[in-house]
C-alpha cells in the first residue's frame, strides 16, 4: 500500500457543524411573547457514521424548525420528523467540513460524523437473460432478498465489448467508439487505441485509495498477444486471454489467463472450470486486501456464453426446465420486419432442439455462477466487509433463444437482447430489505454510481448515479433511453447499424438501411407487429425519430444522422 493510500484510508472523518436557529422575536411575540431560543442543546446523530446517501437522524432542541441542512457546505435533502428531529441524507461530498441545520437565526452546535466509503463488487455474467435466474437460490437469498431488483434494467448496445466499454467508462458507444467486438470500431484495440482505458472506474477508484481487482473476461480482443498488457487502474490483474481457434473451448476449459502479466494455463479437469477458478481469484483478492482499505472487485465470468459448457457436476442439472415458447418464438410471419429478419428461415426441428439445449445449458452454467455468488458473499461476511459493500449482479447483454427466428444470438434491438438483470445489495442504503424498482437503469449508469458511492469524480461519464434509488428516494429520472449498434458487413448474423429509443411504452429503431421498427410494448410486448409504417402512428414515429436524432450523436459509422 502506498503512503498516499495510507493517508486516504478507508474512512474519512468529517466534522458536523449544526446551526440551530430559534424563532425570530416577531414570531416569538406572536406565540405569546416568549424570547428567542437561546443556545440549542447538544445534537445526537444516528448513525454517527455512514456512506454517501445514507439516512442520518439529527436530534436536538429546535431542530424541527430547520430550513436547510448541509454536509461540508453541500446541501442535503432532509425531512422534518418532529420539533426535535430531522432526517437528512449524506450528499455526494467527502471533503472535510460541517453539517449545518439552519433556521431564522440561532447559535452553532457541533457534532462529529464519519463518512465511509463502501467496497464495490460487480459480478458480471456473459449473455444471461433477465429471465434466466429461476434456479439461482444464492442470488435470491443473498442479494434479491436483501437488496433492490431493478426489473427495468437495460443495456444500450446489446453486445459484449460495447457493453463492457460502457460499464468501465460510463459512456455510450458513440462516445467510446466501441460498437463491435473487434476492429475497426470495437474490441480491445479500439478501446485502448482511443485511450478509453486511461479513464475508467478502475483509475478513478485506485487514485482515491481503493485496491482494484479485475478477474475474468476484460474485453473481446484481449487475447494471447496482449497478455503482458495491464491496463491502468488495476492493482490486481487476473484476466482471461483466449487463443482463438486453438485450445480455447469457449472459456470454460482449456484456457489461458494472465496473472499480473504472467500466462497460466488451465486444462480440462473439474477443478479447472473457469467459473470456479476465476471466483477463486476473486475470493483471494478480497481476503488479501487490507481491512483498512476499500476494494473494488470486477468479477467478469464467462457463463453462460456459447458454446455453453456446464460444470461436470451440473451436467444433468435444471431438470424440469421448460423450453422457451413465447409468442415470438420461431415467429411465423416476419413480413413486417427488416430484411435481415425476413431473410431468416423458420427454425427446423434440429435448430429448435439446439436452441432448447442451449437454454437448458444456460441454466446449468448459472448453477455454478450461483455457487460462486454464495462464496463471494460468505467471504465478504467472513472478512467483516459485507455490511459496507455495494454488491451487484448483472449481465453484459441479453440473449435470444429463438424469438423472431433468431437462434441463440443477441445484437438485435429486441427486448430479449436489451433487457438484463441488475440486482444490487447495499445494506447501508437498502437496509438489507428486499425491494423492486421499476425505473430504467442502464449499464451506462454503473460507473457513475460506483464513483458517487466512493465520493470521486467520473470524468466524461454520461450515465446517472442510482444511489438515490437504492436509498429509496424518488429523484427525477429518465423516461427513455438510447439504443445503438454497428457491425461490419459480412459477419455471421449481421444486423445493419441502427439507432433508436425505448420509452417504456414504445420502442423505435431506425436502421442504416432506411428501414424502421416501432412497437407498442404495452399492447405488443413480444414485438410481433411493427407499426412504424401505419399512418395512424405517424405522429409517434415522428416524435420517436426526433428523440433518436437528438440522442444518437454521432450516429454509428456509415449511418447518416
Amino acid at each position: 500500500m502506498t503512503n498516499g493510500t495510507n493517508r486516504r484510508g478507508r474512512l474519512l472523518i468529517v466534522v458536523v457543524v449544526v446551526v440551530i436557529v430559534g424563532a425570530s422575536i416577531a414570531y416569538a411575540l406572536q406565540r405569546g411573547g416568549r424570547s428567542p431560543a437561546a443556545r440549542a442543546g447538544a445534537l445526537q446523530l444516528q448513525p454517527s457514521h455512514g456512506p454517501i446517501e445514507a439516512a442520518v437522524r439529527i436530534t436536538g432542541a429546535g431542530v424541527g424548525t430547520a430550513k436547510k441542512v448541509t454536509f461540508n457546505g453541500v446541501a442535503a435533502p432532509f425531512t422534518v420528523d418532529s420539533s426535535t428531529e430531522v432526517t437528512a441524507r449524506v450528499p455526494t461530498s467527502l471533503n472535510p467540513g460541517g453539517v449545518t441545520v439552519a433556521t431564522d437565526g440561532g447559535t452553532p452546535t457541533t457534532a462529529s460524523f464519519e463518512v465511509t466509503r463502501p467496497n464495490i463488487v460487480l459480478i458480471l455474467t456473459d449473455d444471461a437473460r433477465y429471465d434466466d435466474l429461476s434456479r439461482m437460490p444464492n442470488l435470491k437469498n443473498d442479494l434479491i432478498d436483501h437488496g433492490m431488483d431493478f426489473v427495468n434494467g437495460f443495456v444500450t448496445n446489446p453486445l459484449c465489448a460495447p457493453s463492457r466499454a460502457t460499464i468501465l467508462t460510463g459512456r455510450y458507444s458513440h462516445s467510446t467508439g466501441v460498437y463491435w467486438n473487434g476492429p475497426p470500431h470495437g474490441g480491445y484495440t479500439t478501446f485502448t487505441g482511443k485511450e478509453d482505458d486511461q479513464s475508467t472506474i478502475a483509475t478513478w477508484l485506485q487514485s482515491s485509495g481503493y485496491r482494484t481487482g479485475m478477474v475474468g473476461k476484460y474485453m473481446n480482443g484481449y487475447k494471447q498477444q496482449y497478455s503482458s498488457d495491464i491496463p491502468p487502474g488495476w492493482s490486481e490483474w487476473d484476466a482471461f486471454t483466449p487463443v482463438y481457434g486453438s485450445v480455447d473451448r469457449g472459456g470454460y476449459f482449456d484456457y489461458y489467463m494472465t496473472i499480473n502479466g504472467k500466462r497460466v494455463f488451465y486444462g480440462n479437469q473439474p477443478q479447472d472450470y473457469s467459473t470456479t477458478v476465476w471466483s477463486n481469484y476473486g475470493v483471494n483478492f478480497i481476503k488479501s486486501t487490507p481491512k483498512s482499505q476499500p476494494l473494488f472487485l470486477y468479477l467478469a465470468l464467462r457463463a453462460p456464453h456459447v458454446p455453453v459448457t456446464p460444470e461436470p457436476k451440473y451436467a444433468n442439472g435444471c431438470q424440469g426446465l421448460a423450453p422457451l415458447r413465447p409468442p415470438s418464438y420461431n415467429e411465423a410471419d416476419v413480413s413486417d420486419k427488416p430484411a435481415y429478419i425476413r431473410d431468416l428461415p423458420l427454425m427446423d426441428a434440429k435448430v429448435q432442439a439446439e436452441v432448447d439445449l442451449n437454454h437448458l445449458d444456460h441454466c446449468r452454467t448459472l448453477l455454478s455462477v450461483d455457487d460462486q455468488i454464495g462464496r463471494i458473499v460468505d467471504t465478504l461476511k467472513a472478512t467483516g466487509r459485507l455490511q459496507d459493500t455495494l454488491l451487484m449482479f448483472a449481465s453484459d447483454n441479453g440473449f435470444e433463444e429463438g424469438e423472431h427466428r433468431w437462434p441463440s444470438k443477441k445484437v438485435a434491438p429486441y427486448e430479449e437482447d436489451l433487457h438484463v438483470p441488475i440486482i444490487v445489495r447495499y445494506d447501508a442504503l437498502t437496509q438489507s430489505r428486499p425491494s423492486v424498482n421499476k425505473d430504467m437503469v442502464l449499464n451506462v449508469d454503473f460507473a457513475q454510481t460506483y464513483a458517487a458511492a466512493a465520493g470521486v469524480k467520473a470524468p466524461r461519464a454520461q450515465g446517472t448515479s442510482f444511489l438515490p434509488l437504492l436509498a429509496g428516494a424518488s429523484p427525477p429520472w429518465r423516461q427513455h433511453f438510447l439504443i445503438e449498434h454497428w457491425a461490419p458487413l459480412g459477419v455471421p448474423w449481421y444486423v445493419p447499424p441502427y439507432c433508436g429509443v425505448q420509452d417504456g411504452q414504445y420502442v423505435f429503431v431506425q436502421y442504416g438501411t432506411h428501414e424502421r421498427e416501432l412497437y407498442d410494448l404495452s399492447k405488443d410486448p413480444y414485438e410481433l407487429q411493427n407499426i412504424a409504417y401505419d399512418p395512424a402512428d405517424a405522429a409517434i414515429v415522428s416524435s420517436m425519430r426526433a428523440r433518436t436524432d437528438k440522442l444518437c450523436r454521432p450516429p454509428p459509422p456509415g449511418m447518416r444522422s
